[in-house]
């Protein structure tokens, strides 16, 4: 293995030792960027920023409240508006790695 990938590896492996939910936060804690994982369960949830979120791992329904339906599963990038609000129900635990602006 080159160390280029060596590298890579060690970090990868760094960020998974980490608590999901929070890895980098700029000045004024904003821009976030994270991984973030959830086991099944149903909430409701509000969006108070720009959130692009890259689900990697799961399945889950978000359902806005104007009654859009996203249905969400490993490979689905959804970028949710400052604003949204809706019901997210987690029906296999779920991986994402996200971005609020």
């Amino acid at each position: 293995m080159s160390s280029t990938g060596a590298r890579s590896l060690t970090r990868w492996r760094a960020l998974r030792t980490r608590p999901a939910g929070w890895c980098t936060r700029g000045p004024n804690n904003q821009p976030e960027s994270g991984i973030w994982v959830c086991t099944p369960g149903r909430w409701r949830l509000k969006i108070p920023r720009d959130e692009l979120c890259h689900f990697v791992s799961g399945r889950a329904t978000y359902k806005s409240d104007d009654s859009e339906v996203i249905e969400v599963t490993a490979g689905t990038v959804v970028l949710f508006p400052a604003g949204w609000s809706g019901e997210c129900t987690v029906h296999k635990t779920m991986r994402n790695i996200y971005m609020l602006a």
